[in-house]
């Protein structure tokens, strides 16, 4: 698979409401602004849930099915407006009795053609701290997914998926050579956790890692803990946003994942003979 330099544009969307006609003109107005910068990016990425408030009695309100989503049809009109990529984050996805939180990516065309469905729900219980449950009203993805550009391979993830290692080993052996994973952590984990997660699956796989995030609302029922990143091969962070809404832009070069691979080989290392490979289901 090819890979070839590309500038990336994460936006950290701000001012999502209740109002999903709002956030919807919102994010298209953001997407616009991001590829008219003076060095148009080649891929886009919105943030988890950009499309409505986040929280697990919010999901089905929102939802929609793929092939009648709102959603759906800015996103891939935008994409073919700017004539870019595009990652739109996640939106809460209806199928049949069934509620997702799933990403979806345009081609420059507007064409719808990649999914993929958070395949790790976020339950978690840190006594005084955050109690959050997706699973009340959410079900898990099932498959691991990428997609290809002129420019790269692409493997996508979010937000908890990233704390599990081997979706990103998955991806990884499977020729991705960015994975992107739209998230919203908290100002528990966020401070805890945001930046090693994304720096250690960086180099544990040698590839690019970056991450895009709602803005901070304090005033939200979730606050997200923000800064959107690009983590390089090296566990090098490129570029970071702070809390505020803000459109991050990076430049990926090649050169820097062939140089980490030359010169710590663990993708040629590694021993398959002692311990599985998780990227063959074993």
């Amino acid at each position: 698979m090819v890979f070839k330099p590309f500038r990336l544009a994460l936006i950290q969307l701000g001012n999502i409401t209740a109002n999903k006609t709002d956030n919807l003109k919102h994010a298209r107005d953001m997407i616009l602004k991001a590829a008219a910068n003076s060095k148009k990016p080649d891929l886009i990425v919105l943030p988890e849930c950009f499309n409505s408030p986040y929280g697990h009695k919010h999901f089905p309100v929102y939802a929609e099915t793929i092939a009648e989503s709102e959603s759906v049809k800015m996103l891939s009109a935008a994409a073919k407006e700017t004539n870019t990529w595009l990652i739109g984050g996640s939106i809460p996805e209806r199928d049949g009795e069934q509620l997702y939180n799933t990403c979806t990516v345009y081609s420059p065309q507007g064409d719808l053609v990649a999914t993929h469905r958070k395949v790790h729900l976020f339950d978690i219980d840190i006594p005084g701290k955050i109690t959050f449950k997706e699973s009340e009203t959410l079900s898990p993805g099932t498959t691991t997914n990428y997609f290809d550009t002129e420019f790269a391979r692409i493997g996508l993830g979010i937000c908890y998926d990233i704390r599990f290692p081997e979706l990103s080993m998955i991806s990884a052996r499977q020729g991705c050579h960015v994975l992107i994973y739209p998230g919203a952590f908290n100002l528990t984990t966020g401070p805890l956790h945001w930046e090693l997660l994304q720096r250690s699956r960086a180099v544990d796989n040698q590839v690019f890692f970056a991450t895009c995030s709602p803005a901070r609302d304090l005033t939200a029922g979730y606050h997200a803990w923000g800064h959107s990143m690009v983590v390089d091969p090296m566990a090098k962070v490129l570029v970071e946003a702070a809390e505020a809404e803000e459109i991050v832009f990076a430049d990926i070069d090649p050169a820097l994942l062939e140089s980490a691979r030359a010169g710590i080989p663990v993708t040629t290392q590694r021993r398959f003979d002692v311990y599985p490979d998780v990227s063959e289901g074993k």
